[in-house]
């Protein structure tokens, strides 16, 4: 059985050394729904948000959350897009977009590992980028742990990385220290007179590093994995950060139709560091706005 297994992975092997070598993965990408049962205190003038609206937030919340993913890869790059679903006509789709783009989502990303680049385009309130910058630099440690996923033996990887800080799946609750002592300046802005609307991003933090568990097959010897995840002899079929999982539920090698495999151009070229600030600052204004219990945020970008 053994001599048999290792003929398969010559076989493989071969096949991804093929000058025309192509593959297709499709991946699921779950994140956990975070607690949004503190969300929008009221004020005098702008009452509590209802259980009826909460509701509907969980559910366009849920549909952020939730993707389909197709990875198209050769011996040194890789596409990876959002299979996206069709809305319901004249569904207002705007703010979906806006979440979906902090939520991990957003246009076309393209991964070269012979020249350690990436290319991301992004679109935040109206407005287009593109993001250009070198692959993350991944220092796996090699586990011993195995698993199946699908046919395909998978190997346990794990990394620490600095977390993303315009991708909101990376918030965290606060500890339960820091949390109390937002409730005393609360109870405190309130006796004074001085009270703001609240709303579950203040219960939230974003961590400076992130653990990520990644399984990889051998089986299939590409440089390659879903998102900004590379670096492992073999392609990522599952990899988690503890909140979000995403995992390969079809493999295909060598497709019929072959698909293009090219970087994206459209978009104003920023780095990865200076889309975040941008991202930031722009989701700090909306915030301060929805203090202040003014009208709906109406954020443009420069």
């Amino acid at each position: 059985m053994k001599r048999i297994a290792y003929l398969i992975i010559a076989l493989v092997g071969t096949m991804a050394q093929a000058q025309d070598f192509q593959g297709m993965a499709v991946y699921e990408a779950k994140t956990a729904m975070p607690d949004i049962s503190k969300m929008g205190g009221g004020t005098a003038n702008r009452p509590e948000i209802t259980p009826e609206m909460k509701k509907q937030i969980e559910e366009r919340m849920k549909k952020a959350l939730e993707k389909t993913f197709i990875l198209r890869f050769d011996k040194s790059s890789s596409t990876y897009l959002e299979d996206e679903k069709l809305d319901a006509p004249g569904q207002d789709n705007s703010s979906m977009r806006i979440m979906a783009s902090f939520m991990g989502g957003g246009g076309k990303q393209y991964k070269n590992v012979k020249t350690k680049r990436f290319l991301q385009e992004k679109e935040v309130f109206g407005k287009e980028f593109l993001i250009d910058d070198s692959l993350p630099k991944l220092a796996w440690k090699m586990e011993s742990e195995t698993k199946k996923i699908g046919e395909y033996t998978c190997y346990k990887a794990t990394a620490v990385v600095a977390a993303n800080k315009s991708d909101f799946r990376n918030l965290r609750p606060k500890s339960p220290e820091e949390q109390k002592a937002d409730a005393e300046k609360l109870e405190k802005a309130k006796k004074e007179g001085n009270e703001k609307r609240t709303n579950f991003l203040e219960q939230m933090e974003m961590p400076k590093q992130v653990t990520i568990t990644a399984w990889y097959t051998p089986e299939i010897p590409v440089n390659q994995g879903p998102e900004n995840y590379w670096g492992l002899p073999g392609l990522i079929l599952e990899v988690s950060d503890g909140k979000t999982t995403v995992l390969c539920s079809k493999v295909v090698l060598n497709p019929k139709e072959k698909a293009e495999i090219k970087a994206p151009t459209k978009g104003k070229k920023v780095t990865q560091a200076e889309y975040d600030d941008i991202v930031v600052k722009k989701m700090k204004e909306m915030q301060e706005m929805y203090q202040q219990g003014g009208a709906r945020p109406q954020i443009r970008m420069n």
